[in-house]
This record gives structure tokens, C-alpha cells and sequence, in this order.
């Protein structure tokens, strides 16, 4: 790794700085388009990210057609000009949607956008590819029968994590910043992995339509970037109300971030939720992490949250969801279909109704406790993921410490006790171990508020100063 100099090449300026450059005519969305096409054509190929990418001359035409509408004097939007991809599990007009999945490699283009992906488009964004996942988003690290790993920029032997694989993307320079989506940590494990911010929003703050989470506050949209201020810059272009998005209905509306935050912070601590293996490197990390923070004047107090039953609520809420979005078809044609893909829907197809009751009403439980202790603190943090970077030629973790694992998402339970909680949860990077492999924390905001949590992310950002270190690639 290395960190970034005086002046960094335009493939690591802030998505933020991009915008007011392109804005301002100091660049031109071009030069900007540019910078990111050219390394990804140096990059992609060791990644594995970009899993489909809009011809050169196809993009480089939206941007020259941005620089038109600058230069006419035309309302620009808050992202104008600058490129995005968006994540392979979700459909973009005139790009195929696989979904990491080979019951659904091979079909055509989509005919229209996802909500949220109309949005990005008023509000500037240019769409130049899309992004890889695991298939259906199973599990927190990017790999499928289609396009094959996604790896780490920061050593390409190790997962860049999932199922928001364009982390790795956007750690590696190839873009600005990307979407992505969450329902176990598939934003927040990449993120930690890669030196990255992934925020799993406040459900219903960025729109969600039949099949990605319309009624239930379980799988949510958010945004990747690799800072807190492009995260806040991101999220304005990608929230907001759909009518045909019920969550959407009544969210607060998201802004850019103003003045860096100042006001003392109170933090709610846990190093490892009360009850899970964290890694013995991530445990040194994490610790330095708390000494920082409090050298630097941030009140942290231990926490105590019971998270009992929370694990088994999780899995029958997630694996339901996998039921309900394709019914019957991977029991019925399992060949088509991952292993553990098909026994997540087997299962979910007979859990009883008393599970299901169940399941919920531990969820809300754990909400209303989240909501009161954070009357009394800014947020909660712990760490981001239980281990570094896992090698890239495993499926999934299956050991950390002395717990050993026969479920893939057994070892996403950092991640999926948050999920829970129903709360924006915020990852961001916190250090590096001794070998150079990025470390993050999650910080859990006040529900709604996410535009405040960001704002929190970015007073820590500013203490643990770390979010200048980019891979060395290319």
C-alpha cells in the first residue's frame, strides 16, 4: 500500500472534489472520464470487477455531453459529470442484469432503471457499467460461476468481500464511488476489507421496488465511497421517495455534508457484540483504534446489548426473503443454483409461522433497545468485520479463532446482528495491520438520521486519518 501524495492522480481526488472541479471548469467531465476508463483498462483485469462496461466511445460520450450542458449554462445536478457502475443485482435500462446467478446469465438487456438508479441518472451521474456480486448476494465475499472473484486491491490474493463487490472498485481508482446493497453486511464486510465506506441507510431512505426489499426494512440500497463526505454527496443522488416504493414514503431527505462536525462525541463501545470470534488481528486493530479515539477527546463507554436469539431471527427473516423472491424454482432445480443457495430457500420453504412471528418481534426488540441507548450517545461502534481479508479461494470463512462454521452465513454475524437493529450502520476504515491489510469499524446511528451519522463518520474519519492510503495497482 501506499499513501497518497501531495498531489494524487485524478483517479483518487474525491468524488466531492471531482464534482466541484468539473462544475468550476478546472476539468472537464471527459478528462474526468478518462482518468477512471483508462485505469480500469489497467486495473480490471487483475480486480475482476467490472463485470460489464459501456463501450469507450459510448461514455466518453456521456461526459462530452455534460460538458455541453456545463457550458450552455444548464441546472446541473449534485453529481453532474461524474461516472458511476451500479451493482450486477439490480436491472440498469440497456445493460444485462445476471445476478451473479446461471439461471440468469445470458439474458438480454433490461428495458428500465430501478428507482434509485433513475435517480443517480437526474441528478448527474454518469452509468458506465455494472459491478460484480455473488449470486443473489449470498454471502460477504464477491465470487460466482459467471465472471468468477472479485479480488482485493490490496492484495490480490485475498476477497475484495461482498456482495457489493464494487468496493473493490472504487478502492482501486476504477471508479468514484458506486451503489451497492445489504441485507448481512454486503456493504459493510468490502468496505472494511478495502480501506472503503459502505453505509447500509435507514430502511426506505433509498427506494426499493417489488423483489429488492419494497415492504420490509431488511435489505436496503446505500452508497460506497471512500470518504464520508462522498458517501453524504452520493446518498443525495440516490434517496428520495418512489411512489411505487411504500418504505420511501415518509424518509427524511438526505444533503451534502456541511462543515466538518465538531461537537463532542459520546460513543457506545462493544469489541465484539457480547458474544462473537473477532480475530486476533482485528482485535489489535480495533483496540488501537479506541486509544486513538480517546487521545483524541471522544468519550467512549462500554456497552452491553443483548444480541440472544438475534443470529436465528436474522436467518429466518434473510432466508424467507430468498423464498418469497423466487418461490419454489431452486428446490424444484437445485443444478441451476449454488449449493447453499438452494438449501437457504429449501429450508426457508418450511419454517412455521410461530418462527416467523417470532423472528419479527425479536427484531423489533432489538430496534426499540437501539433507539434508547442511543438517546444517551452519538453512536455505537464496533468492529467491522471479525477477520481481515479472507484468501481468495475460499467460498466463505469457515473458522475464526476456535469457532468453526457449517453455514456460510455464520461468520456474517457481526454484520447481521446490526442488520437487525433496524438503524443506519456505518463502515468506515480504522487502521491496517502489521501486513498492510485494511481494518474497519461499523458506527450505528440514530434511526433516520443518516445524514448526521455520516457526519459522525467524518469527525472520526478525521482523527483515525487513514482514508489517504489507496492500494498500489497498475
Amino acid at each position: 500500500m501506499t499513501e497518497t501524495a501531495a498531489e494524487p492522480p485524478l483517479y483518487f481526488w474525491t468524488a466531492t472534489r471531482l464534482r466541484d472541479a468539473i462544475r468550476d471548469g478546472e476539468l472537464s467531465a471527459v478528462e474526468v472520464m478518462t482518468a477512471f476508463l483508462d485505469r480500469t483498462d489497467a486495473t480490471n483485469d487483475a480486480v475482476n470487477v467490472m463485470v460489464h462496461r459501456l463501450p469507450r466511445e459510448e461514455a466518453l460520450a456521456l461526459a462530452a455531453e455534460a460538458d455541453r450542458a456545463r457550458e450552455a449554462g444548464e441546472a446541473l445536478g449534485p453529481l453532474h459529470g461524474l461516472p458511476i457502475a451500479i451493482k450486477d443485482l439490480v436491472d440498469v435500462a440497456g445493460m444485462p442484469t445476471s445476478r451473479g446467478s446461471r439461471a440468469f446469465a445470458g439474458r438480454g438487456p433490461a428495458d428500465a432503471d430501478v428507482p434509485h438508479v433513475a435517480k443517480l441518472r437526474k441528478a448527474g451521474a454518469l452509468v458506465i457499467g455494472k459491478t460484480n456480486a455473488p449470486e443473489f448476494g449470498v454471502g460477504t465475499v464477491t465470487w460466482n460461476d459467471v465472471f468468477g472473484i472479485t479480488r482485493n486491491p490490496f492484495d490480490l490474493d485475498r476477497h475484495a468481500g461482498g456482495s457489493t463487490g464494487g468496493v473493490a472498485a472504487v478502492a482501486a481508482g476504477m471508479l468514484p464511488f458506486c451503489d451497492g446493497s445489504d441485507s448481512g453486511g454486503s456493504l459493510r464486510y468490502p468496505a472494511s476489507f478495502c480501506n472503503a465506506v459502505g453505509l447500509r441507510t435507514t430502511p426506505g431512505v433509498v427506494p426499493a421496488v417489488a423483489g429488492g426489499g419494497s415492504w420490509s426494512p431488511h435489505s436496503v440500497n446505500g452508497p460506497v465511497a471512500r470518504t464520508c463526505r462522498d458517501a453524504a454527496l452520493l446518498l443525495t443522488g440516490m434517496s428520495g421517495s418512489d411512489e411505487l416504493s411504500p418504505l420511501s414514503a415518509r424518509t427524511r431527505p438526505t444533503a451534502e455534508l456541511g462543515a466538518p462536525r465538531t461537537a463532542p462525541l459520546r460513543v457506545a463501545w462493544s469489541e465484539d457484540l457480547g458474544e462473537l470470534p473477532i480475530s486476533a488481528q482485528v482485535r489489535t486493530v480495533f483496540a488501537q483504534t479506541r486509544a486513538r479515539l480517546e487521545d483524541a477527546g471522544v468519550e467512549i463507554v462500554d456497552a452491553d446489548v443483548d444480541f440472544s436469539g438475534v443470529g436465528r431471527a436474522w436467518e429466518i427473516i434473510e432466508l424467507v426473503g430468498w423464498f418469497s423472491l423466487l418461490g419454489r424454482d431452486p428446490i424444484d432445480h437445485p443444478e441451476k443454483y449454488r449449493d447453499d443457495f438452494a438449501r437457504n430457500v429449501s429450508e426457508a420453504s418450511g419454517f412455521s409461522t410461530a418462527e416467523l412471528i417470532a423472528a419479527e418481534d425479536r427484531r423489533y426488540r432489538l430496534f426499540a433497545a437501539f433507539a434508547e441507548l442511543l438517546r444517551s450517545f452519538d453512536a455505537f461502534v464496533c468492529p467491522g468485520a471479525p477477520v481481515v481479508a479472507p484468501p481468495a479461494e475460499l467460498p466463505w470463512v469457515p473458522q475464526i479463532e476456535d469457532e468453526h462454521f457449517d453455514r456460510y452465513f455464520q461468520w456474517q454475524r457481526l454484520a447481521c446482528h446490526l442488520v437487525m437493529t433496524g438503524h443506519p450502520v456505518l463502515a468506515m476504515p480504522a487502521g491496517f495491520t502489521s501486513e498492510g491489510l485494511p481494518v474497519g469499524i461499523q458506527v450505528v446511528g440514530r434511526y433516520g438520521d443518516d445524514v448526521e451519522l455520516l457526519a459522525v463518520g467524518e469527525q472520526l474519519e478525521l482523527i483515525l486519518d487513514v482514508v489517504d492510503v489507496h492500494p498500489e495497482l497498475g
